[in-house]
C-alpha cells in the first residue's frame, strides 16, 4: 500500500520529504511557542491574582469590622477569584492538599508575613473539584476571609490572527518548496528526455551544457557519449558500404563469365546462385547498415501507412482473395516517426504473415483502447498459418534464423525480415513480439509510443 501511494517522480518525493520536514519543524516550533505562552500566561496570572489577594487582605485588615462586608462587595476581583467574609473556614476536612504551583497563584506566605497587625492568625488551603480554597483568619480573630479560585484554562492561541498567519506562512513555504524542487529536478527530466530522444534518433540535437556545475558536467558527458555513438555508427556504415562495393564487383564478374558458359543448365544454375548470393549480400548490408538511422522523424498518418503497405502487398499477389489483406482501425492516427523505416518494418511483418500464414490482417489500436496501454499504439498483424512454437517465438528475431529450412527465397527470404522490423521499432521507442492466436494463426504485436 505504501508503494502505491508514495510519489513516483523525484520532484514529488523531494517535495514530500521537505514538506514533512517542514511540518515536523513547525510542530516543534509551535510546541515551544505554546509552552512559552502558557508559562507567560501563568506568570501573569500569578502576579495579578496575588496582588489582588494582598489588596483584598489589606482592605479587610485596615477596615472597621462593620465596613468590611461592604468594602468586600465593592472590590473588583479578577475572573475566577471569589472572596467571602464568613464566620468559619471554607477548607473542609478531607480536601486534597493544594499543589505548590497552584498555591503560587495566591501566595499565602504574604498573609503570614508582614507586620503583626497585618499577619493572619491561621491560613488553610485545600483543593476540591479543580477549585483552590484558601481561608485566612483575620488578626483580630473576628472572621475568616475565604478565597475560592477557579483555575481558568490557559490559552496559548488566544490570538485569532496567529493561526491564520501561521497557515498562510505554511502555504507559502509549501509553494516555494514545490517550485524549488521542480526547478532543481528539471535537469534530470531534461536528461531523461535527451536519452529517450537519442534512443529514437541517433542524430538528435545535443543537450544544453548550462546550469549548475553538476548539471553541466552531466550534460557534457551525455553529449560526448552521443557524439561517440554517432561516430561509431558512421564508421560502421562506411566500412559496410566499402565491403558491399567490394563484394558486388566479383559477383558481377562471375555473372559476366557465366554468360559465356556453353552448358545451358549449368549457366542457369550458376546465375541463380549468384542472384541469390547478391540478394543475401544486399539484405545483410541493409540490416547492418540501417539506412533509416539518418532519416528525420516527422509527423505521419500511421493509419494511411498501414493501408498503403496492405495495398502494395495485395498488388504483389494479384491472385490472392480480396479478404487476404484487410485493415481495421481508425481512419487517421498521427504519430511522429521515420516514414520509410516504419513502412519497411510494417512491410516485413505483412510479408512474413502473407508468406507463412496465407493472409495479413492489420489491426491498428489507438492508445488506451482495445488492450493498448495509455500512451502506446499497437499494430497487430494477424495471419492464418500454423503459428510458431512458444520456445521459438523469440528465436526467430535473431538474424538469419528461419524455421523454414529449405533456404528457398520464394518461401521466406534469408531470415532478416523480423530482425529488421524489430530494430526499426525499437529505434522508435517501441517493440514487436509474436504470439499464437487462440483460434489458430500467428499474431505479431508491434508497439509505438503515441
Amino acid at each position: 500500500m505504501l508503494r502505491r501511494v508514495r510519489p513516483r517522480t523525484l520532484a514529488a518525493r523531494t517535495a514530500l520529504f521537505l514538506l514533512l520536514a517542514l511540518m515536523a519543524v513547525q510542530a516543534a516550533g509551535l510546541t515551544i511557542h505554546a509552552l512559552d505562552r502558557v508559562d507567560l500566561q501563568r506568570a501573569a496570572m500569578e502576579r495579578e491574582t496575588s496582588s489582588r489577594v494582598f489588596g483584598l487582605w489589606r482592605s479587610m485588615v485596615i477596615s472597621p469590622p462593620d465596613r468590611r462586608a461592604a468594602m468586600l462587595a465593592e472590590l473588583e476581583l479578577p475572573e475566577g477569584l471569589e472572596a467571602a467574609l464568613e464566620a468559619g473556614s471554607a477548607v473542609r476536612t478531607g480536601m486534597l492538599p493544594a499543589p505548590p504551583e497552584v498555591l503560587r497563584m495566591v501566595r499565602p506566605e504574604i498573609l503570614l508575613g508582614g507586620p503583626p497587625r497585618w499577619r493572619a492568625r491561621e491560613v488553610q488551603a485545600g483543593m476540591g473539584f479543580g477549585t483552590l480554597y484558601v481561608s485566612a483568619l483575620l488578626p483580630d480573630g473576628s472572621a475568616w476571609v475565604n478565597l475560592r479560585l477557579h483555575m481558568p484554562p490557559l490559552r496559548p492561541w488566544h490570538s485569532e490572527t496567529f493561526l491564520i498567519a501561521f497557515l498562510l506562512m505554511t502555504v507559502a513555504a509549501a509553494a516555494l518548496i514545490v517550485w524549488a524542487t521542480r526547478r532543481l529536478t528539471r535537469p534530470v527530466r531534461d536528461l531523461a528526455r535527451a536519452a529517450n530522444a537519442l534512443g529514437r534518433d541517433v542524430n538528435a540535437p545535443p543537450m544544453p551544457e548550462d546550469g549548475p556545475l553538476e548539471v553541466s558536467t552531466a550534460a557534457h558527458a551525455f553529449n560526448t557519449m552521443a557524439e561517440r555513438i554517432r561516430r561509431f555508427v558512421g564508421d560502421r556504415t562506411q566500412m559496410l558500404a566499402a565491403i558491399g562495393h567490394d563484394l558486388r564487383t566479383p559477383i558481377t564478374r562471375l555473372k559476366l563469365r557465366a554468360e559465356f558458359m556453353e552448358d545451358e543448365e549449368q549457366r542457369g544454375k550458376m546465375l541463380a546462385d549468384l542472384e541469390e548470393m547478391e540478394a543475401m549480400v544486399n539484405a545483410t548490408l541493409a540490416f547492418a547498415r540501417d539506412d533509416a538511422a539518418a532519416e528525420p522523424s516527422v509527423p505521419l498518418d500511421l493509419a494511411a501507412l498501414c493501408r498503403t503497405v496492405l495495398d502494395e502487398a495485395a498488388d504483389a499477389r494479384p491472385a490472392a482473395a480480396p479478404e487476404t489483406f484487410a485493415y481495421e482501425g481508425p481512419e487517421r492516427l498521427t504519430v511522429r516517426g521515420r516514414p520509410i523505416a516504419l513502412k519497411r518494418a510494417l512491410a516485413n511483418l505483412v510479408a512474413n504473415a502473407a508468406n507463412y500464414g496465407n493472409a495479413a490482417r492489420v489491426v491498428l489500436v489507438p492508445p488506451g483502447a482495445g488492450g493498448a496501454a495509455p500512451g502506446t499504439i499497437q499494430i497487430r498483424v494477424e495471419d492464418e498459418g500454423p503459428g510458431i512454437p512458444e520456445e521459438s517465438q523469440e528465436a526467430v528475431f535473431q538474424p538469419f534464423r528461419r524455421l523454414e529450412t529449405s533456404r528457398n527465397r520464394e518461401t521466406g527470404g534469408v531470415g532478416l525480415g523480423l530482425p529488421i522490423a524489430r530494430n526499426i521499432l525499437r529505434a522508435h521507442g517501441g517493440d514487436v513480439v509474436l504470439r499464437n492466436r487462440p483460434g489458430g494463426g500467428l499474431l505479431a504485436v508491434a508497439t509505438l509510443p503515441a
